[in-house]
């Protein structure tokens, strides 16, 4: 996927004048009419030697569009300081729209390179030809190619007509890239190129999106997330508020919101206001009375029909039984996980409104190819005839990768014929989120002679997202069964372990119950947390040392040797993230009483593009009330190679402290087909002054870069898990790990 249309991207265009857009969404400021040298899609320059990016990705704070800017303005040796980035909006030209996976950087990392290698030597050969020389002659530094006797910049080489050089994808994908020793942006300290904008407010996002003569929409939301159907509604009380304009009940043909009823209002209060005025009866759903309880039984019991489910191809040997029947011993245990909200900063919205025949639908959003057929259906009509303008993003972490909020403010300005801006408040956001389903696994292991390992299995069963909502993106098992690989990835590991059988469950329930989403980390989430409280577990039952343990079946054998371009070193460089956790944390080292430190590691997400994580948490449990209180934090990270050093730190630092959240904070429960929580009064995240001593490195490399934006999120629950076994000899098998959850423990002796 990383190179998706990579081969239609790059024919060069000759020098055109181009007005640049007005103060586009993402916060850049209005630019004079100029001639524009566009050597491809991704990028262009102006008479002034001005290089503007074009960044698909979505901005939510992690600073995407800085990143990926250096990668190619280091291949086109770009003035950094003449360099601008914009965010796009949604055309086909772009291919696939999507941020999400800690894809980002791994894709486009081939792209933007061959970009700016494919502009830097067509400007040393228009700078050549300019200058008289041979190009052989000239290089190319800072925004000037220079060669004997001379210099021209890339600004004045526009001026004086640029250049039509076109490039085949056979001959693009041959371009000479610079070596790691000749980088000059990429993996060095550079200035962030959107913190102005964010720091000043003229950075716009999906909330602030305003067009004259809109109105306000907030939904009465229905008993349950699939299925309702009005029956009736009594706008009468919503009457008496000042500025209410009327209730459209919505008829939505692509099923994303059934049973809503939208207050429209002159403004967003009024909006709130009526809309808890108004009336309405429903025929439910299915649902009505999901319970948390429900979704872990159901998915016990499909764990238990040994032929439910999709088995992965591991490479290897997936019949596990003849290993458990020789076994001279076994070790099997469950770990459960609870339902997780987003509660993004910038609750859902969007701006929706028809002009010259297109329908414009403003809003922030990870995955604009997943929305914009699903706004066709329900607006009937083509793709192209709607346009997704793009906003910052106060927020994302998954929920806006699913584009659901876009649908009711389209279908009710249809309805209305004027534009209609939709927000929800925290308690509808909380209602109509996309969750992180409740999960539950089964794990096995068997031993042979001298507790040599045998056999593995992994059973995990949860509600599927991309089942539900964009199944052409699951592959089939090795049986045959299609699965969602952001609901079981992370099972798959680099461990050598004999035979292995990982088996992806999907629950059905869930699924008609709510819309499962995904968030941060997706399937390795809960999958790893599984995975490592289990290899920890499996160490103890043989009396081995846990990271001598895991050391000893990362061997890089067979499919866990890895290989390009992405998995290079394989199970190897895992095996290295976890000697110098270890070592950092101070493994083994004497504690002060009822203190421990308990490790994880992880590939993060995907097997074609690891990054190898692990994290020590040293942790003390005060067994009078069983707070778990987390002081440290070790955190070793192998990505290949860092392209934004600050933003790997940030990104790094904020997936282990959400990782924490989860893992002793986080986590909701369904009661009569609706989560408990809908604000943070009782929906209580890691607060600032819960935060431990970070210790974050990294790995220096020189191999491709992979995904920073998710995978410490996977380790830290474990580890944390593993350190309270160590302090107090109890193991908690279900996250968030409450209080309570430790004083029962403790109680029952383990």
């Amino acid at each position: 996927m990383a190179s998706t249309g990579a081969g239609l991207l790059f024919g060069f265009s000759r020098v055109v004048e181009a007005a640049m857009d007005p103060a586009a969404p993402g916060g850049v400021p209005p630019q004079p009419a100029a001639t524009q040298f566009e050597p491809t899609l991704w990028f262009g320059i102006d008479a002034d030697g001005m290089v503007t990016i074009n960044i698909i990705r979505a901005e939510m704070g992690q600073h995407v569009g800085t990143s990926l800017a250096r990668i190619l303005a280091d291949e086109l040796e770009a003035d950094w300081d003449k360099v601008r980035i914009t965010h796009v909006d949604s055309d086909p030209k772009w291919g696939l729209m999507v941020t999400g996976g800690s894809w980002s950087v791994w894709q486009t990392f081939p792209i933007f390179s061959q970009a700016g290698a494919a502009g830097r030597i067509t400007l040393i050969e228009a700078g050549a030809k300019l200058m008289g020389v041979p190009p052989a002659a000239c290089r190319a530094r800072n925004g000037v190619v220079s060669g004997p006797g001379g210099s021209i910049s890339y600004g004045e080489i526009v001026r004086r007509g640029g250049s039509d050089r076109k490039f085949t994808p056979e001959e693009l994908a041959k371009l000479p890239i610079k070596p790691a020793a000749e980088r000059r942006l990429i993996g060095k300290p550079t200035k962030a190129l959107d913190v102005a904008a964010k720091t000043t407010g003229a950075a716009i996002y999906g909330i602030d999106a305003k067009v004259p003569n809109m109105v306000y929409a907030r939904p009465v939301m229905p008993p349950t997330r699939n299925g309702s159907k009005v029956v009736s509604v009594d706008d009468s009380a919503a009457k008496t508020v000042k500025g209410y304009l009327q209730h459209v009940v919505l008829d939505d043909p692509s099923q994303t919101v059934p049973g809503w009823v939208m207050a429209v209002a002159e403004s967003y209060p009024a909006a709130i206001r009526a809309a808890d005025l108004i009336k309405v009866k429903w025929k439910a759903g299915p649902g009505a009375t999901l319970s948390e309880k429900d979704i872990i039984d159901h998915g016990r019991a499909l764990i238990a029909k040994a032929d439910g489910g999709a088995i992965l191809d591991t490479g290897g040997d997936s019949d596990t039984a003849p290993a458990f029947k020789a076994a001279k011993s076994t070790l099997e245990e469950s770990y459960t996980t609870a339902t997780v909200l987003h509660f993004q900063l910038e609750p859902v919205n969007a701006l929706a409104f028809e002009k010259d025949g297109v329908f414009e639908i403003h809003t922030g959003n990870q995955w604009q190819s997943l929305a914009l057929p699903v706004l066709a259906k329900a607006l009937g009509r083509p793709e192209t005839g709607i346009v997704m303008r793009t906003y910052m993003l106060g927020g994302g972490f998954g929920r806006r990768l699913n584009g659901d909020y876009a649908v009711p403010a389209a279908l009710t300005s249809k309805a209305l014929g004027k534009p209609v801006k939709v927000i929800l408040t925290r308690e509808d956001d909380a209602r109509f989120d996309s969750v992180r389903s409740a999960s539950i696994q089964t794990l096995r292991m068997a031993f042979g002679e001298a507790g040599k390992v045998t056999a593995m299995e992994h059973h995990a069963c949860a509600g599927w997202p991309t089942q539900v909502m964009a199944a052409f993106f699951m592959p089939k098992g090795a049986n045959g069964v299609a699965y969602d690989p952001f609901a079981i990835s992370g099972a798959d590991h680099w461990y050598d372990v004999g035979a292995q059988k990982v088996r992806a469950i999907s629950n059905d329930v869930a699924n008609e119950g709510f819309r499962p989403g995904w968030l941060r980390s997706v399937g390795p989430g809960w999958t790893n947390f599984a995975v490592e409280s289990f290899m920890d577990e499996a160490a103890h039952h043989l009396k081995i040392d846990p990271v001598q343990f895991r050391l000893s079946h990362l061997t890089g054998a067979g499919r866990n040797a890895g290989g390009p371009p992405s998995a290079v070193g394989g199970a190897h460089r895992q095996a290295e993230v976890v000697r110098r956790v270890a070592e950092r944390a101070g493994w083994g080292l004497t504690l002060p009483a009822d203190t421990g430190i308990g490790m994880a590691t992880s590939f993060g997400q995907e097997r074609d593009m690891p990054t190898w994580v692990a994290c020590a948490a040293q942790v003390h449990v005060d067994r009078k009330t069983g707070v778990v209180t987390v002081e440290k934090l070790t955190l070793v990270t192998d990505a290949g190679t860092v392209v934004d050093p600050d933003g790997a730190r940030a990104q790094t630092e904020g997936a282990a402290l959400w990782g924490l959240s989860m893992a002793l904070h986080e986590g909701t429960a369904f009661e009569n087909g609706q989560v408990k929580d809908t604000n943070l009064n009782t929906y209580q995240p890691l607060r600032m002054a819960d935060t431990p001593v970070v210790d974050i490195s990294f790995v220096e490399s020189t191999e491709p870069p992979v995904g920073l934006g998710e995978p410490m999120t996977t380790v830290v629950a474990p580890a944390i898990a593993n350190a309270i076994f160590n302090a107090v000899g109890v193991r908690l098998r279900h996250i968030p790990i409450t209080p309570a959850a430790v004083l029962q423990a403790l109680a029952a002796g383990g």
